[in-house]
């Protein structure tokens, strides 16, 4: 047992490790945590707390020495495989029973040390789900407050003696093999996110389904566990599953947990009401009176928050929605579901006015943010002006707690301000009106009299117009039965062309085989519908296409030849090969193709028709005809 001045010493190296590194280790057990930092403190040969201290001052690199002897990092793939049995089989097919198909998972695993619990998790969801699912579906977020470790867990590398806890099975479906190391597969590493998180200070991570934490409340006091359990409860949805270590028990914390499976430590959430209840739970160790008064106390402030003539909002540092007051949820439309939702996801983050970047600015600014004239279309016909303030919510030591936004309306002092510019501008315009009808008055007289001769003039003008306009009028007469002599002409060709398409379709259609028709450079130019039917090949996806290089069941490459010849050699040569392909049911078929020159007007070769059906079977063959 140690004595006084010496518990004085320890707790002095403790506030040293807060206040230098940020680490607490406060709530954490001194027996065990004495006894880890003796150790430490013989490798390098020192006595006292109070020199280990002066030590730490003098080499700074002992530090990582130091937490690496507090943190134990003692983890495997499932450990304790009775417990994780039990996982698979019972806690997962709960929570996806309530959940719909594409609902998003989300799992939680404290104290991650290098990340075996984590890929655990990962393994059992993708058996569970199947690896595409649980792609688009899970999330599994991995912490720990040991940097050195989370660089272990996020190269997901490990030795073959670390995955003794995996079948041959899991190994080789899971995990690649490198440098006689074995890598976590990269496509489902995706869904596991690490970072460094303090469970005594931090906030927790919300809307948790699973929350793994596995022998790591052991090494913490009660009233340190008291505090992470009542997080651990925050962050798990109602009917939500904590899985702990066979060494710890939640004997004491029926308010927050009940057991599922004692034997495996699975506990399940006991869902909380409201804010009263879970300030009253957090001073469950004070008596009857202490909870009535803060009971009280904390109604009054729910309801001047409630019922405040502002709308506000509560965001925690974790950038969740925590508090909506009432004028808030109507302006914003939102609903008491939305409590808990992270702020980025929430439509009113970003419209009327981008708020994720000023809160970050009021973060590492440490100030308020004002926003003025702000606008905000609320309906076609509705808009309201707002002033935003964005002010850090700050405790003592300069620690963010989260960031508290009020939208005044400025409405009406915006429409006044609007009808006052207004009304200046108006009345700068009729002084300047009056000054220019002066001056118009002034020549105005000028210039009727100007204007009088010209209408004399004017009038002789419009005569010899109309006498020219008349003359037009015939001839545009004439002209006009021109054009309907044209127009009628046009029509009566137009009707024989589509009498020559349908008469050219209908012989297309009425051909046994495909017809291809391409020009000289073996672009697609008729593509019938026996074709389409013998290579599955749409007309509108042929047109244009070099025919060689459509990626159909003929082997076109084999035809080049023939059809080159085809298109260069006589008008009157065609060509017929016959070729093994697999039309477009995938069936293997004999084909027979027979090119023939397409002749115009001028004799002269301008493409090629080929002709192509199905035949009994034999070997390919290349014929030439006359």
């Amino acid at each position: 047992m140690t004595n006084p001045p010496e518990d004085l010493e320890f707790e002095a190296l403790l506030n040293h490790l807060k206040r230098s590194r940020g680490f607490d280790f406060t709530g954490y057990k001194r027996s065990s945590l004495m006894r880890r930092v003796n150790r430490r403190m013989q490798m390098v040969n020192i006595k006292t707390f109070s020199d280990y201290v002066d030590y730490l001052e003098v080499h700074p690199e002992e530090f990582n020495q130091l937490f690496n002897t507090l943190l134990i990092n003692v983890t495997s793939f499932f450990r304790d495989p009775s417990a994780w049995d039990y996982i698979r089989s019972d806690v997962l097919p709960l929570i996806l029973s309530r959940k719909d198909e594409k609902e998003p998972i989300r799992l939680w695993s404290a104290g991650c040390a290098s990340g075996e619990e984590a890929y655990t998790l990962a393994i059992l969801l993708a058996e569970t789900l199947g690896v595409e699912q649980f792609r688009q579906r899970v999330k599994i977020y991995a912490t720990d407050v040991d940097e050195e470790a989370l660089n272990q867990a996020r190269q997901a590398s490990y030795q073959e003696r670390q995955l003794a806890g995996l079948s041959a099975d899991q190994i080789s479906q899971f995990f690649d093999l490198t440098d006689n190391r074995y890598t976590f597969h990269k496509d489902l590493r995706r869904s596991v996110i690490f970072g460094r998180h303090d469970l005594i200070q931090d906030a927790p991570i919300s809307r948790v389904d699973l929350l793994v934490c596995r022998n790591t409340l052991m090494y913490f006091n009660a009233e340190t566990q008291n505090q992470i359990l009542t997080r651990f409860n925050f962050a798990l949805r109602d009917n939500g599953f904590l899985f702990l270590g066979k060494a710890e028990m939640l004997m004491t914390h029926t308010q927050t947990f009940s057991p599922v499976n004692l034997k495996c430590r699975v506990f399940s959430k006991v869902p909380r009401l409201n804010l009263r209840d879970r300030m009253t739970l957090i001073a469950q160790s004070g008596g009857k009176e202490d909870v009535s008064v803060l009971s009280t106390y904390m109604r009054m402030l729910e309801t001047t928050f409630e019922t405040g003539p502002l709308a506000r909002i509560i965001i925690d540092s974790s950038g969740q929605l925590r508090s909506v007051n009432e004028r808030g949820r109507k302006m914003f439309n939102l609903t008491t579901r939305d409590v808990g939702r992270l702020f980025q996801d929430l439509e009113m983050s970003y419209r009327p006015v981008e708020l994720r970047s000023c809160i970050e600015q009021a973060y590492s600014e440490r100030r308020t943010i004002n926003l003025r004239d702000v606008e905000w279309q609320i309906t076609p016909g509705e808009t309201v002006y707002m002033d935003v303030q964005v002010m850090p919510l700050m405790e003592t030591g300069n620690v963010v707690l989260g960031t508290s936004i009020t939208f005044i309306d400025v409405s009406r002092y915006k429409r006044l301000q609007e009808e006052l510019e207004h009304s200046n501008q108006e009345l700068e315009m009729a002084y300047e009106e009056l000054q220019s009808t002066n001056e118009e008055l002034e020549t105005t007289n000028e210039e009727l009299q100007s204007s009088n001769e010209e209408l004399e003039t004017t009038n002789e003008e419009l005569q010899s117009t109309n006498e020219e306009l008349e003359t037009m009028n015939e001839e545009l007469q004439s002209a006009n039965e021109e054009l309907q002599t044209v127009n009628e002409e046009l029509q009566r060709r137009s009707e024989e062309l589509n009498q020559s398409n349908a008469f050219l379709e209908s012989i297309m259609a009425s051909l046994k085989g495909g017809v291809v028709v391409v020009n000289r450079d073996l672009l697609i130019r008729i593509w019938n519908d026996k074709a389409k039917d013998l290579w599955g090949l749409q007309p509108e996806e042929a047109l244009g296409q070099n025919f060689l290089n459509l990626e159909i069941g003929l082997p076109t490459e084999q035809f080049r030849q023939p059809i080159r010849a085809c298109l260069n050699g006589a008008k009157s040569t065609s060509y017929e090969v016959v070729l093994n392909a697999v039309n477009r049911l995938g069936r293997n078929i004999c084909c027979r193709v027979t090119c023939t020159p397409l002749i115009d007007g001028q004799q002269q070769v301008i493409g090629g028709i080929l002709l192509m059906e199905e035949c009994l079977e034999s070997s390919p063959t290349t014929n030439p005809h006359k």
